[in-house]
């Protein structure tokens, strides 16, 4: 009987392969804990098309990480906080923040979880923060701090 594996078997093998297995093992155990399809022609088409709508669907994501990277590397985001009499920050710059201002003044949506701050920002001036877009893409946005 041949299946197709929906997910990883130990020593069987990936999901997405085709593996011929004993009846038994096949109906039984595989199909019966939803870990394979039996393989017929029209699960296979089924299949197919569905990996190519997903790598549709990634590449997709991929192009709009890119876009977005670019605008982020062109964008100098603009903070106004309030600075002490020793000419600190009061207080200093979270990620929160970065967010809340990039929505704000640019309308880019980008959670607080995707800005990764090297050390805190507690002076004011230019500072370089990294952000994460998915699928490996990295932008860098440009932060000037400036009193309030």
């Amino acid at each position: 009987m041949k299946v197709l594996l929906i997910k990883d078997v130990k020593g069987l093998g990936k999901a997405g392969e085709v593996k011929e297995v004993k009846d038994g093992y096949g109906k039984n155990f595989l199909i019966g804990k939803g870990l394979a399809l039996h393989a017929t022609n029209e699960v296979l088409k089924k299949y197919e098309a569905q990996e190519r709508k997903a790598k549709e669907q990634e590449a997709l994501e991929i192009e709009e990480a890119k876009t977005l990277a670019e605008t982020i590397n062109s964008t100098k985001l603009t903070i106004k906080h309030k600075i002490g009499a020793n000419g600190h920050l009061i207080g200093s710059v979270t990620n929160k923040e970065i967010s809340e201002a990039l929505k704000s003044q640019f309308d880019i949506e980008l959670d607080k979880k995707h800005i990764t701050l090297d050390k805190k920002i507690k002076t004011p001036g230019i500072f370089e923060v990294d952000c994460k877009l998915g699928h490996a893409v990295h932008a860098t946005l440009k932060i000037d701090i400036i009193e309030e």
